[in-house]
């Protein structure tokens, strides 16, 4: 059993997702934000007219997760929730100081991802991040 355990795609994904994770969480520890803050961040500034389910769905974050990380945001000052929308929809944005705080992060981001891609080299010279990229998409289009 512990064999099989080894070679399953859901387990090893978990692993890797939270080193990573853990990773990238330490460099943004220093600026008061988590990765889950940042990705929500992201996703904000990227289309900011989503509502609060459709961001969640893009980040892959359930939607209480989303919520809890966005009164975090909130506290911080960063970003706020609207109302807004069909029914009872929210939609959220960005503060002016939660946009000058992602204008910081992204060279930091930008960084770990460099990292992250120099270390796969040095394990494997023949790793393929774009091609590891690729497979994820298909796993989450399953």
């Amino acid at each position: 059993m512990a064999n099989e355990l080894s070679t399953c795609l859901v387990l090893s994904t978990v692993r890797a997702a939270r080193a990573l994770t853990r990773r990238y969480d330490a460099r943004l520890r220093e600026y008061g934000v988590t990765l889950a803050q940042f990705s929500v961040m992201g996703s904000i500034r990227e289309k900011a007219d989503r509502t609060l389910s459709e961001h969640a769905e893009r980040i892959a974050m359930d939607r209480t997760t989303l919520s809890r990380n966005l009164d975090l945001l909130e506290r911080k000052g960063l970003a706020r929730k609207d109302a807004g929308g069909a029914g009872n929809a929210r939609r959220c944005a960005l503060t002016p100081e939660g946009d000058a705080a992602l204008d910081r992060l992204m060279p930091v981001w930008r960084e770990a991802q460099a990292e992250i891609r120099g270390r796969l080299h040095e394990a494997d010279p023949d790793a393929d991040p774009d091609a590891f990229l690729r497979m994820l998409a298909l796993l989450t289009r399953l």
